[in-house]
C-alpha cells in the first residue's frame, strides 16, 4: 500500500501548494477589478481557502464515494475548529475584535442544525444537496452586504485585510496562478481520494472514517498554514474568520455535492457520532469567541482544550471502528 500512502501525502501537499495559488490567483484578479480588500477576503478567498474540500468531495462524490465525501464536510469542520484554531491558540491566544466573526458565528450554528435537520432521515438526498448547495447564494450575498457595512465602519477586518491583499501582480500574472491552481486542485484532489479510498479498501475502515481522519486533515492544511500565518502577524480577526467562513462553506458546497452528485443514504455514525461532536465544538468556540461582555478571546488554556477535545474525538473514532464501544 506505499503508493497509496504516497498518493495521500502527495495529493495533501499538492492540494496545500494549488490552494494556495489558487487563492492569490483569485484574490488578485479580484483586486485588479477594483473589489474592496475586504469583500475579497469573505467571499473570494473564503471560498478559496476550503477549495480543496470542495473539489475533494466532488471528485470522491462522482467516483460514488460519498462516505469518504461526508467525512471530509464534517472531519474539516472539526479540524478547523479543535485542530487549527486549538493549535493557532496555543501558540497565540487569539482577540476578537471585529464584528463580522461575532455576526458570522450565529449564522454557522444556524445552518449546521439546519443541515442536521436535512439528514435526520438517513439519508443525504438530491433535494437535500440542492438545497444546501443553494445556501450558497443568499450567504455570498450576505457577506458581500456585510463586508461593504463593515467597511464604512471601519471594522477591524478591514483592516487586516487590507494590508493582507495588496497590488502588485499584473492581471495576466493573476490569471496564469488562477487557472494552474485550478488544475493542480483538480490533479492533486484525485490523488488523495484514490489514495484515501484503496486505504479504506484495504485496511477495512469505512470511507466515512477515513474521510474525517486522513482526506479533512489533508484539505484543511490550507487553513492552518493561513491561521497560523494571520496569528503570528497579529491578524486575529482574519485567523478566526476564515474558519469560520470556511465551516460555512464546508456545510453549504461540501456536504451538498455529494447529496447532489450521489445521493444516497449515509452512515448511522453521521448522526448520532460525528455531527454532535461537531455542533459541541463549534458551540464552545461560540462561547469563547461571541465576546458577549466585549471583545472574544481564545486564550492558551481555551486552545489547549479544543486541542484536548480533537484528540479525544480520534480516540472514540479508534474506538468505535475497532469495535470496542
Amino acid at each position: 500500500m506505499w503508493l497509496e500512502f504516497l498518493a495521500v501525502a502527495g495529493g495533501a501537499g499538492l492540494l496545500t501548494l494549488s490552494a494556495d495559488r489558487f487563492v492569490i490567483g483569485a484574490a488578485a484578479v479580484a483586486y485588479n477589478l477594483r473589489v474592496p480588500p475586504l469583500i475579497i477576503g469573505l467571499t473570494i478567498v473564503g471560498l478559496g481557502t476550503s477549495s480543496p474540500e470542495i473539489l475533494v468531495s466532488a471528485m470522491a462524490a462522482w467516483q460514488g464515494n460519498t462516505g469518504l465525501a461526508v467525512g471530509n464536510a464534517i472531519g474539516s469542520n472539526i479540524i478547523n475548529i479543535a485542530l487549527v484554531l486549538g493549535l493557532t491558540a496555543l501558540i497565540t491566544p487569539l482577540d476578537v475584535h471585529s464584528s463580522i466573526p461575532r455576526r458570522e458565528l450565529p449564522v454557522l450554528v444556524g445552518i449546521m442544525l439546519i443541515a442536521w435537520l436535512l439528514l435526520a432521515d438517513g439519508t443525504l438526498g438530491r433535494l437535500d444537496g440542492i438545497l444546501l448547495l443553494a445556501g450558497l447564494v443568499p450567504m455570498l450575498a450576505w457577506m458581500t452586504h456585510l463586508g461593504m457595512k463593515s467597511r464604512e465602519s471601519r471594522d477591524a477586518m478591514d483592516k487586516e485585510f487590507g494590508e493582507q491583499i495588496r497590488a502588485g501582480m499584473t492581471m495576466p500574472l493573476a490569471l496564469f496562478w488562477l487557472v494552474l491552481g485550478f488544475l493542480l486542485l483538480l490533479i492533486s484532489s484525485r490523488l488523495l481520494v484514490w489514495g484515501a479510498a484503496s486505504i479504506a479498501q484495504h485496511l477495512g475502515i469505512s470511507e466515512l472514517v477515513i474521510g474525517i481522519v486522513v482526506v479533512a486533515l489533508g484539505t484543511s492544511l490550507p487553513e492552518l498554514a493561513a491561521s497560523l500565518a494571520s496569528a503570528i502577524k497579529h491578524e486575529h480577526d482574519i485567523a478566526i474568520g476564515n474558519v469560520i467562513g470556511s465551516n460555512i462553506f464546508n456545510l453549504l458546497a461540501v456536504l451538498g455535492l455529494p447529496g447532489a452528485i450521489h445521493p444516497g443514504a449515509i452512515d448511522a455514525h453521521v448522526l448520532y457520532r460525528d455531527f454532535p461532536v461537531m455542533l459541541l465544538i463549534t458551540l464552545a468556540l461560540f462561547a469563547m469567541a461571541y465576546g458577549f461582555r466585549g471583545p472574544g478571546r481564545i486564550t492558551r488554556f481555551g486552545g489547549a482544550m479544543l486541542l484536548t477535545a480533537y484528540i479525544a474525538y480520534q480516540t472514540l473514532l479508534y474506538f468505535s471502528e475497532t469495535g470496542r464501544l
